[in-house]
């Protein structure tokens, strides 16, 4: 494939990206390509070139509503056929706003030509604890598994979730914490699960790393995000990263940095972390609008600032997560946002987008944001990123059919996996 093949076809007018955003991609597994040319980035040779690639590993929309969320994905490097890597799969079901039931897993040995189907992982069943007097399920949720180029082991986090006897959703204070697990690829059996121990129980009562993307020092040492609330500030969350000790079979929490938060209603959470540059960025979770900042050492950091486009305006993310993807030549994040002819999907969760993203300015390029998975009426807004090697990064999502009437857009809660096809190997995988 040329360089020419990497560039974009749709045109840089309103009406182009309209259509570019309507139907790129939708009707099952086709090829798009680079977005708009940005003649300042190339011109300082700063943009990357990709195509991307869609596929549907697994679906679930049955009569109860019930459908597939937080699929994400980690690899075995060379536990696959003819030494590639085996793709590792897990994902909550949901039935209910919140409400997530136990974790499946899934594998594909050859690149996702073939996957196996969703089976439920007994390791990861849901614990039932006696909280406050009363026997709960304690269920693992949010769950992102990644290669842990230290130990060489496949290590899992996410948090728990406390449900009462009757599996319903209560809000309020309950205790929270992060789970992890590990993975054996000799028996393609998740280890049973466990609770990150953490220094103060009393201020880290409600802390958890759900649905954070963590970063794995070169010395093993775990970078990970979390996000807690402190005794006394109500729904108020704050964000922090935990600089964990792994050995291949226990996390342990060794110190914690700066405390990022904000009044702002239910404050910061979600928190993903990165390293581009001699730089650690950290993306976060608002109610109101989505807010990144930036530091040296992974622990502390400037000021969040909510994020934007490269013009000064609102990026129009809000309430939902964004991701990371990160090549050694440019930096990436993934988000959803509002003004993409999507009013009527719930939070403006879909379609997904990507573009690259100006390290210094710390803004979004616009002219170089993609249509990953499309929007079908569907919430896109619970994913996962995998760099499975230096040729590919897969983003991995699931469209939730909650709300009624959704599929009249066309979804049927597809689990997709946008694969980028990098045109220059990334020179930040390693194995």
């Amino acid at each position: 494939m040329n360089d020419s093949e990497f560039i974009s076809r749709s045109a840089n007018t309103s009406e182009g990206r309209r259509k570019f955003l309507k139907h790129s991609l939708i009707g099952g597994i086709s090829t798009l390509c680079m977005p708009l040319t940005v003649n300042s980035l190339l011109s300082e040779g700063k943009m990357v070139k990709y195509r991307l690639s869609l596929d549907t590993p697994a679906r679930l929309f049955d009569e109860k509503r019930r459908s597939w969320v937080h699929p994400r994905a980690g690899i075995v490097p060379g536990a696959g056929i003819d030494g590639l890597p085996r793709v590792v799969m897990t994902m909550n079901l949901i039935s209910g706003s919140d409400v997530f039931n136990n974790i499946y897993g899934l594998i594909t040995n050859d690149l996702g030509k073939t996957w196996s189907s969703p089976e439920e992982l007994a390791p990861l069943y849901p614990h039932f604890e006696e909280i406050d007097g009363v026997k709960k399920p304690v269920v693992v949720s949010d769950f992102w598994p990644r290669w842990h180029h230290g130990s060489k082991v496949l290590l899992g986090t996410g948090h728990t979730v406390v449900y009462g006897p009757d599996w319903k959703f209560t809000p309020g204070p309950r205790p929270r914490h992060t789970s992890y697990s590990v993975y054996n690829p000799d028996t393609n059996v998740w280890l049973p699960w466990h609770k990150l121990e953490v220094p103060e129980p009393g201020r880290f009562s409600d802390c958890g790393a759900g649905s954070t993307q963590r970063f794995d020092k070169p010395d093993g040492s775990v970078l990970l995000p979390v996000y807690f609330r402190p005794p006394g500030s109500g729904s108020l969350s704050t964000v922090t990263i935990v600089l964990c000790k792994f050995d291949g079979n226990k996390l342990q929490w060794m110190e914690h940095g700066d405390e990022l938060s904000t009044d702002v209603p239910r404050g910061f959470g979600e928190p993903s972390l990165t390293y581009f540059q001699d730089k650690y960025f950290l993306t976060i979770r608002n109610d109101q609008k989505g807010f990144v900042t930036k530091g040296t050492d992974g622990l502390h950091f400037e000021k969040p600032r909510p994020w934007t486009f490269d013009d000064g305006n609102d990026l129009g993310n809000y309430n939902t997560q964004q991701h990371w993807v990160t090549h050694s030549d440019g930096l990436f994040l993934v988000y959803t946002r509002r003004g993409a002819f999507n009013d009527h999907v719930t939070r403006h969760r879909a379609p997904l987008f990507m573009a690259q993203v100006d390290p210094e300015k710390l803004c979004v390029i616009r002219d170089t944001e993609s249509v990953l998975v499309p929007e079908r009426g569907a919430t896109l807004g619970n994913f996962g990123v995998t760099d499975i090697s230096k040729n590919e990064t897969w983003v991995t999502t699931a469209e939730v059919m909650l709300r009624p009437g959704t599929e009249k857009y066309g979804s049927d809660g597809s689990v997709f996996a946008a694969r980028i096809h990098w045109r220059k190997p990334n020179g930040l995988f390693r194995i």
